[in-house]
C-alpha cells in the first residue's frame, strides 16, 4: 500500500484537513527514518570506537543513541494521530532516509565524531524544513515536538563539536 492512502480501517478524526495531515506524515516519516538511520549510526560508532577516549566517547554516543532512539516512537505516533500511515520496515527507512550510512570497516574516532556532529547539523536542517510545513498548516502539537527534537539535537551538535576541537592555539 502507498504511503500516501491509509487504510480506511487506519484512518484517525483530525481538524488538521486531508491535504495537511499528508504533507505533515510525509515530513514527520522523512524525519523518523533520518531518525532510525542516525540511531542505527550512532550505535554503529558506539560498538566500535577505540582510542584513549574509547570510554567517553563510548558512553557519550550510547547517550546520544538513546535520545535519538527516544525519538522514534513519538514521531511515528504523531503521524498515526493526524490519521496517516508511518514506516512499516527497514526497505521503508530506506526509502525515506536522507542520513547516508557509514559500513566502514573502521572509522577513526575523531572521523566519527565529526561525522555525527555533520549529520546531526543535517538533521535539524530537516527538522526546520519539517516544522515549517506543520506551522503553515497549524499543526501546533508537531511544530511543539519538533522544537524540543531541534533542541535536543543541537545540544548534541554543540558536545560533537566541542569534543572535535583541537584547541585555539592563540588563546583566542
Amino acid at each position: 500500500m502507498n504511503h500516501a492512502q491509509a487504510s480506511p480501517r487506519l484512518k484517525t478524526p483530525t481538524d488538521l484537513g486531508s491535504t495537511a495531515a499528508k504533507d505533515i506524515a510525509a515530513a514527520l516519516n522523512g524525519l523518523l527514518a533520518d531518525t532510525f538511520a542516525l540511531y542505527l549510526k550512532t550505535k554503529n560508532f558506539h560498538w566500535h570506537v577505540s582510542g584513549p577516549h574509547f570510554r567517553d566517547y563510548h558512553l557519550l554516543l550510547d547517550e546520544h543513541a538513546a535520545q535519538i532512539f527516544a525519538m522514534t516512537d513519538v514521531l511515528a505516533e504523531r503521524v498515526r494521530k493526524i490519521g496517516q500511515p508511518t514506516l512499516r520496515s527497514i526497505g521503508d527507512i530506506i526509502r525515506h532516509q536522507r542520513i547516508p550510512d557509514n559500513d566502514a570497516t573502521y572509522v577513526d574516532p575523531g572521523d566519527m565524531i565529526a561525522e555525527l556532529r555533520d549529520d546531526n547539523q543535517r538533521f535539524i536542517a530537516a527538522m526546520r524544513e519539517a516544522h515549517d510545513v506543520c506551522d503553515e498548516h497549524n499543526d501546533v502539537a508537531s511544530t511543539s515536538l519538533l522544537e524540543t527534537f531541534i533542541d535536543e539535537s543541537e545540544k548534541r551538535v554543540w558536545f560533537l563539536y566541542e569534543i572535535g576541537r583541537r584547541g585555539d592555539p592563540t588563546g583566542h
